[in-house]
C-alpha cells in the first residue's frame, strides 16, 4: 500500500532499478466473466483467446483472457461470496484489479521492490506448462491495485499455465488497437505525491510530465496530475489527484463510487484511431460529446496534420501537438453504470504528451454527464 508520507527530491528521470520492461496484462474483477466478456469482443474488438474455469479444474473463478494487438485484459469473476473477488467487486463494481508489468526477472523485481519499501502480495511464485514456464510476483500499489511482476521470456502459451485456448462461438471483428499506451490511475486528496514518490523510491519510475490545476480546469472543478514512466517509456502511468473548485471533480466522483483509489481509465494505442472509433460507435460504444466549436480553428491551433479535420469532427476525435509531434485521443463513457472505469483510444504521431490542449474539450463533456448523473 501506498504510504501517506511527506515526499522526498523527485528525480524526473526514470532508471532501470527493477527491470519493468512493458505492460503485460491488466485483470479486472467483475459480477460475470462470461457477459463482460462478450461486451468487450463484440464492442471493443478483443479476441477471447483463453479460458480458465470449471472446464480446467479452477473451481475458484473463472477467467477468460481478451488480446487485441498486444493489449491484454483479464476478466475474472468469483464461483464464491465469500472469497476476495467477490469482496472487491462488491465494494468497486467493475474494476482493475492488477496490473500487470512484464520484468526480465520477478525475484529480483520483487526483492528489490520490497528492499526499497514495498509491501508483498504474491511471493515470487513458478507456474509450468506444456509450453514453459512463467515467474509471477506482486505488491501492494495504490487503493486495492496490485502490480504483479511476469517473468514470462520462458513461455509460449497464450497467458499463463492453467489456462486453455479458447473460441468464442463467432468471430472477433478487432478494431485496430496495438497495445496499451498508458494506464491512469486516481487518488484521494493529497496522495498524489506520495503516490508519485513511491513509483520514484521503489521502482525508480521518473516524472516525465506534471500538470497543475492551472493546466486541468474547468469553469467548476479542477485535478492534479503528474505522469511517472519506465526507463524505456513503455510504461506510462499518470496519477491524479483531486484540486479545490467551484463544485465536485471527476476524481471525487470516482472516489465515490468506487469507494477507494483506484484505476481511472487505460489508453489503447490505434494506428488509425478514425477507423477504430468509427468501428467501435457503431458497435454501441459511447464516447464523451464534444462540441463541433472545437474544430472551428483546430488548424490554426495544431498546424498541420495528416488526417480530414472534417472526418474527425464527425466521430468527435480530439487533436493536441507538442514540440515532438501530435496525437489524436477521445474517451469512452464509464463502461458500467458506476461512474468509474473507461478507456481512451489515442494514437500517437510522434507526440510524447497526454493533450494538454485538450483538457478542457475533454473534461467539460465529462462534467455535463456528472450533472446528468446529479453528481456535480
Amino acid at each position: 500500500m501506498v504510504q501517506d508520507t511527506v515526499p522526498k527530491s523527485s528525480d524526473k528521470a526514470a532508471k532501470d532499478v527493477l527491470g519493468v520492461e512493458d505492460f503485460d496484462a491488466v485483470e479486472f474483477y467483475v459480477g460475470n466473466a462470461y457477459q463482460a466478456a462478450y461486451y468487450y469482443q463484440h464492442a471493443l474488438g478483443f479476441k477471447p483467446v483463453a479460458y480458465s474455469g470449471l472446464k480446467t479444474g479452477n473451481r475458484d473463478s473463472a477467467s477468460y483472457v481478451m488480446q487485441q494487438g498486444r493489449a491484454k485484459i483479464i476478466l475474472t469473476s468469483s464461483y464464491h461470496p465469500s472469497s476476495d473477488i467477490s469482496a472487491h467487486q462488491m465494494m468497486h463494481g467493475d474494476g482493475a484489479k492488477a496490473i500487470g508489468l512484464r520484468v526480465r526477472d520477478a525475484q529480483v523485481a520483487y526483492d528489490k521492490a520490497l528492499e526499497r519499501g514495498a509491501r508483498g502480495v504474491i511471493e515470487p511464485t513458478t507456474m509450468k506448462d506444456e509450453y514453459g514456464e512463467v515467474r509471477i510476483s506482486a505488491i501492494e500499489t495504490y487503493g486495492d491495485t496490485v502490480h504483479k511482476f511476469i517473468e514470462r521470456d520462458g513461455y509460449d502459451g497464450l497467458y499463463l499455465p492453467g489456462y486453455i485456448p479458447y473460441t468464442a462461438p463467432v468471430e472477433t471483428e478487432e478494431e485496430g488497437v496495438v497495445r496499451i499506451d498508458h494506464i491512469v490511475g486516481n487518488v484521494n486528496w493529497h496522495q498524489m505525491d506520495p503516490t508519485v514518490q513511491f513509483y520514484h523510491e521503489v521502482f525508480g519510475f521518473g516524472t516525465l510530465l506534471e500538470f497543475s490545476p492551472d493546466d486541468i480546469n474547468t469553469q467548476y472543478s479542477a485535478l492534479s496530475s503528474k505522469v511517472v514512466n519506465n526507463y524505456n517509456d513503455r510504461v506510462k502511468m499518470p496519477i491524479n489527484e483531486p484540486a479545490h473548485g467551484l463544485k465536485m471533480s471527476q476524481i471525487e466522483e470516482y472516489i465515490n463510487y468506487y469507494h477507494a483509489a483506484g484505476v481511472q481509465h487505460i489508453a489503447l494505442s490505434t494506428n488509425d484511431i478514425i477507423s477504430t472509433v468509427k468501428n467501435m460507435r457503431a458497435r454501441g460504444v459511447e464516447f464523451i460529446n464534444v462540441p463541433k466549436t472545437y474544430y472551428d480553428e483546430l488548424s490554426d491551433r495544431v498546424g498541420e496534420i495528416k488526417e480530414d479535420i472534417q472526418e474527425l469532427a464527425k466521430y468527435g476525435i480530439l487533436v493536441d501537438r507538442d514540440e515532438h509531434g501530435y496525437l489524436l485521443q477521445l474517451f469512452t463513457k464509464p463502461i458500467q453504470d458506476r461512474p468509474t472505469f473507461f478507456f481512451e483510444v489515442i494514437s500517437r504521431k510522434g507526440c510524447r504528451g497526454f493533450g494538454k490542449g485538450n483538457f478542457k474539450a475533454l473534461f467539460e463533456p465529462i462534467e455535463r454527464e456528472q450533472a446528468e448523473r446529479g453528481n456535480l
